[in-house]
């Protein structure tokens, strides 16, 4: 039955890579989730063969609450909340593997001073990642609703991990499995959590999604190790390697190292601010449509307020009609658009907009000066100009999409505020501009019935 039970969870962690391979593609994430889905299920089965193991009606009524509960839930989310849900699941991973640390440590039986060790580290590590992507998913949800900071935040959220850090010493190398010890361990790390996510800014948002995203994998695996469960090493590791990485990226994309996000207050705003000349030149949606209609390559660059508007499903609509018209109809996707890696991919996909038709910045920065012209429908900071221009700029040295070099540029946007990052942004008081105020959902649409009159 043991070696029945370990080529079980090889399978498992076999079916979790195969799957998240299957993800890396709109084309076949579906099937891949489903793949993944499979290795849960034979994980979980057969973990209840394990030998020793109690609470046989525990575990099933656990399972099936918890199953009822994100079938439900994940029925009902709209595209617009999937990051903030994204965040309390990815906690509940790290809460998952900080409360197997917690059973362990009360427990105190550990044959090796290793095993103690990595016990340790995985409650440390899974308990900052639950706080912290607690406190993600409540300023996602407009709970939280502005970053927190106060003078000397850097140096008392060291002391309160160094307290962390300093209680987790002593159950390594006194293995003093006391309540209280236990308890105050635990208390800092999650206090910790709290405290590093509080400062966040939404422009930090998909690194520090990423960032937790990691830690909840690699403390997983610590657990894994813990439990002698190869599954969950091996998925840990995965999810945990995928999230760094993923981090990486997502950082580079805003031309900031980790160090500078995990370091600095999430979000803040630094160097001079930047006086822009010239006005906003606002625009109908009639006149809009028409330089639509008869353009001949168009860019359409989405962004959150795009998410905001729900406007995906009008873009798609937009975007047939074009096409209908002879228009070369492109999307130009910035790495760090909406609140989370790959929203505005997930969103245009739900819309049905075919994946072949989305471009990375990469891609498509060459595109625009011969494109005559690029929609710009909720996006702010990722198409600033001044990170390209000014080196007095907060964003100086983040990679942008070139909507400036098209040669007319319609923005849709509600109001005249700044971007995440609190910058203005140069692109909206340029020449070749101009500003439509308004509902996104709403303007698309009166850019459908502008486009239809031709």
């Amino acid at each position: 039955m043991h070696n029945i039970i370990q080529i079980s969870y090889f399978i498992a962690a076999f079916l979790f890579i195969f799957g998240l391979k299957r993800m890396s593609s709109p084309l076949t994430a579906r099937d891949g989730i489903i793949w993944a889905g499979v290795g849960m299920l034979v994980a979980s089965l057969i973990t209840f063969f394990e030998p020793g193991m109690e609470n046989y009606l525990l575990m099933t009524t656990a399972i099936f609450v918890g199953g009822v509960a994100a079938f439900w839930s994940g029925k009902k989310v709209a595209m617009t909340d999937m990051p903030q849900m994204i965040a309390l699941y990815n906690g509940m991973g790290g809460g998952a593997a900080g409360a197997i640390a917690a059973v362990e440590l009360l427990k105190g039986d550990f044959h090796s001073q290793t095993f103690l060790t990595l016990a340790v580290l995985g409650a440390l590590i899974g308990s900052i990642s639950f706080s912290g992507s607690m406190v993600a998913f409540a300023k996602l949800q407009g709970l939280i609703r502005r970053p927190m900071r106060f003078p000397g935040q850097q140096l008392f959220n060291i002391a309160v991990f160094l307290v962390a850090a300093g209680f987790g010493a002593v159950l390594v190398i006194q293995g003093e499995f006391t309540g209280s010890i236990i308890l105050i361990f635990f208390a800092a790390a999650l206090a910790y959590g709290m405290f590093m996510a509080l400062p966040i800014g939404g422009a930090d948002m998909p690194v520090v999604i990423s960032l937790f995203n990691a830690l909840t994998g690699l403390a997983v695996a610590f657990e894994g190790f813990v439990l002698n469960n190869a599954a969950m090493i091996i998925a840990g590791t995965v999810v945990g390697s995928a999230g760094t990485l993923l981090t990486q990226l997502m950082a580079r994309a805003m031309n900031r190292s980790i160090g500078n996000v995990l370091f600095s207050s999430f979000g803040a705003s630094g160097g001079a601010e930047e006086s822009v000349e010239g006005s906003m030149k606002p625009i109908d949606a009639v006149d809009a449509g028409v330089m639509m209609a008869f353009a001949e390559r168009v860019i359409i660059i989405p962004g959150y307020g795009m998410a905001v508007a729900q406007a995906q499903h009008k873009i798609f609509e937009l975007m047939e009609m074009l096409l209908a018209r002879g228009v070369d109809v492109k999307f130009a996707i910035h790495p760090v658009a909406g609140r989370m890696p790959g929203h505005m991919n997930v969103l245009l996909a739900e819309a049905n907009v075919p994946y072949d038709r989305l471009y990375d910045l990469d891609e498509i920065n060459a595109a625009f000066l011969q494109t005559d012209v690029a929609l710009v429908i909720g996006a702010n900071d990722v198409v600033n100009p001044s990170a390209r221009t000014n080196p007095d700029s907060p964003i100086y040295g983040m990679p942008i999409l070139n909507a400036d070099q098209a040669k007319n540029v319609i923005v849709i946007k509600r109001g005249q505020g700044k971007g995440f990052s609190g910058v203005e942004n140069a692109l909206f008081f340029g020449d070749n501009t101009r500003m439509l105020y308004g509902d996104g959902q709403a303007m698309v649409g009166e850019l459908i019935e502008a486009v239809k009159e031709f």
